[in-house]
């Protein structure tokens, strides 16, 4: 059988006409049958008056013979059959005539007048119909009724009727189902093959939404189609600019390494050079195994391991450690770092080193976008805010706000929605300049919903921009993992 769905609808619609005209022919024959022999009956019960009155026999001694042969003659041509049935339940018939049944089932005790009707089989094998004009009431002597009888054709006209009319009603279907038909399979095979080739050329380089058309089922395929397409040409544009940051950051260390350790082997570099070179080639050692940390951490959480190991955490604590931990580095961007009060002693139950690594992230991000503000050993011109609140939202878990705000440029218009994404750069010549790989704010959303929780990122007026990570009080279990914290 064949696998396209148009002929398969087409079969399908061919069998079920089938099934039809047979449902509606069977239906409509025995419709007809039944009026045929209705009609029959009728006619002979019609003839069986006129002719019983005119039956002069007085008794069974008389000449039976005689009467039928007068009635043949009146019926002569007609294709009618007459008996007389006597009172001793004999049925006489003439020579030339069929036999006649051993018995017909006339009602007992009809009177005299009444028409009896029914059919039976004669010896013969064929149907006959037959009515009866009962003579006389039982008892009396001489015939009880006047039996005309014909061949039953009740169904041989039915189906000649039936044959004559069927044409008619399968043109009718046809003219009016075809259309449908075909319709029907249009609107499903034609975006089913339009899907079908934008499978085949998404692998390619994607494809164009594609209309949401023809039944509820099919635009459901079609909508999750392009739901999957965008997110495919997404996931390829992130790619494309993951590996081009990637080629960039490490074509710049690995070049300065390179540059200052030829220096060292051929003898240029010397005297106050060497340690100027051995500093370098450590600098740009430890930001590439930076770099390979965040792209391990980033494939952890992307296997679906955070392996976090959940413990008592004061918010207080953790966020003095953050900013002590900065201080230094922050005072020589000439930027101010400051934990603000009214904590009230909040505490949650999360991973020590990935909330660490959080709070690292950002404040790093915010050094680096407002360090070129500050002067470095002078008055302080760019500020870094860490602060907490407690987080209630009816039907959720109890929460913890952490937010980190600084008074730098902000992030530029249209940013915002795409700042955790990995690789992603709001400021490309700025992050490039500081060493930044786009990877920080993407390991902050992703070890915030390892916990069961989100962030979120915003600008603030007069300037500045803040970024919240919400964290439920306990982290929720099905987040957690077995495998070993994040460093």
């Amino acid at each position: 059988m064949t696998r396209s769905l148009s002929w398969r609808v087409g079969i399908g619609f061919v069998l079920l006409s089938l099934a039809t005209w047979a449902a509606i022919g069977g239906a409509l024959f025995l419709v007809l049958r039944a009026l045929h022999a209705d009609a029959t009956s009728a006619r002979l019960a019609d003839l069986a008056q006129p002719l019983g009155a005119q039956v002069r026999l007085a008794a069974a001694g008389n000449e039976p013979r005689r009467a039928l042969v007068e009635l043949r003659d009146q019926v002569a041509g007609q294709g009618l059959i007459l008996y007389l049935h006597l009172s001793d339940r004999r049925i006489v018939r003439l020579a030339e005539d069929p036999a006649p049944p051993a018995s017909l089932p006339i009602t007992t005790g009809a009177p005299r007048g009444a028409v009896d009707r029914g059919t039976y089989r004669g010896p013969d094998g064929v149907a006959y119909a037959w009515a009866a004009f009962i003579l006389s009431g039982p008892g009396q002597a001489g015939p009880r009724a006047l039996i005309i009888a014909t061949p039953d054709r009740a169904g041989a006209e039915a189906l000649r009727n039936l044959f004559a009319a069927l044409p008619a009603a399968i043109l009718a279907s046809l003219i009016v189902g075809a259309p449908i038909a075909w319709m029907l399979t249009r609107s499903i095979a034609r975006p089913l093959r339009r899907l079908a080739q934008a499978t085949a050329d998404l692998p390619r380089g994607g494809a164009a939404p594609l209309p949401e058309e023809g039944p509820s089922e099919v635009r459901e395929v079609t909508r999750h189609f392009n739901a999957m397409a965008a997110v495919l040409t997404a996931t390829r544009r992130s790619e494309s600019e993951m590996l081009a940051n990637l080629r960039h950051d490490l074509r710049t260390p690995v070049t300065v390494i390179g540059g200052f350790a030829a220096a060292l082997t051929d003898g240029t570099a010397s005297g106050p050079d060497v340690d100027r070179a051995a500093r370098a080639i450590a600098q740009e050692a430890e930001r590439l195994e930076q770099l390979v940390g965040e792209l391990g951490a980033v494939e952890r959480l992307h296997s679906g391991e955070p392996g976090l190991r959940p413990e008592p955490l004061s918010v207080e604590e953790s966020l003095a450690a953050a900013a002590e931990r900065f201080a230094a580095r922050a005072q020589a961007a000439g930027t101010e770092i400051a934990v603000l009060d009214r904590l009230e002693g909040l505490t949650l139950i999360a991973d020590r080193q990935a909330v660490e690594r959080m709070l690292a992230n950002l404040v790093g991000n915010a050094i680096a976008a407002i360090g070129e503000l500050g002067t470095p050993g002078g008055e302080p011109l760019g500020h870094i805010w860490l602060g907490a609140r407690r987080l209630a939202q009816p039907g959720a878990p109890e929460a913890i706000v952490l937010e980190v705000t600084d008074d730098g440029p902000g992030f530029p218009p249209g940013s915002i929605d795409r700042v955790f994404e990995r690789f992603y750069r709001a400021d490309p010549a700025r992050a490039r300049a500081t060493g930044g790989s786009g990877l920080g704010l993407a390991i902050v959303r992703d070890l915030a919903r390892a916990h069961g929780g989100d962030a979120f990122a915003e600008n603030v007026a007069p300037r500045g921009a803040r970024v919240d990570v919400v964290l439920p009080v306990v982290a929720r279990p099905a987040a957690l993992g077995d495998a070993a914290p994040l460093g």
